[in-house]
């Protein structure tokens, strides 16, 4: 809320600076809007990072799935068998069970947490490049000043289209992101 209401004072410092300039008679501000969070989803390099990740990650999700699997099937077989098996087989089923669990579940948080870091920085590494993305397109095109959170902004400011252009552009000749 706070980053708005300075947001605000700055755009009214602004048009007051815009009005106060051009009946001066000097230079015109070019303000142009950017929607971050669409380049983010629409970016070439957004859906690469997406399927590195998911390469980096499909092993070991299909070997938790197994594992997942096999503790069903077991539970299963002592469920159907653990009526006629002896107390001794079946507590040491039982407890060989709960520590398939355990492990299981120790397996999976550790690779959401994998997943996550990585995630975060593949993340990081788009955001990145988008910002670089937006900065050049804007100079290149003289803008003054490029807002990517308005509670409005015209259609003719929207300057989206062009730096998602760029980005594809951009996207075709850079290869997917490396694994580090």
């Amino acid at each position: 809320m706070r980053s708005k209401t300075v947001l605000i004072a700055l755009l009214t410092t602004l048009a007051g600076s815009v009005s106060l300039a051009s009946a001066q008679g000097t230079t015109q501000v070019k303000i142009a809007y950017v929607n971050v969070q669409r380049l983010l989803q629409e970016a070439p390099q957004a859906q690469a990072a997406s399927q590195a990740l998911e390469g980096e990650f499909a092993n070991r999700r299909r070997d938790l799935e197994n594992q997942q699997k096999d503790l069903k099937a077991r539970e299963d077989k002592l469920e159907k068998d653990g009526a006629v098996m002896a107390e001794n087989e079946r507590r040491t089923a039982e407890k060989a069970l709960r520590d398939g669990q355990r492990e299981l579940s120790r397996k999976q948080n550790e690779f959401l947490e994998d997943l996550n870091v990585r995630r975060n920085e593949a993340l990081g590494q788009l955001q990145r490049t988008v910002v670089q993305e937006i900065q050049t397109y804007s100079k290149s095109a003289g803008f003054d000043i490029v807002v990517t959170d308005a509670l409005y902004a015209s259609p003719s400011l929207d300057v989206t289209n062009q730096v998602l252009a760029a980005l594809q552009a951009r996207g075709k000749g850079a290869a997917a992101p490396s694994k580090p």
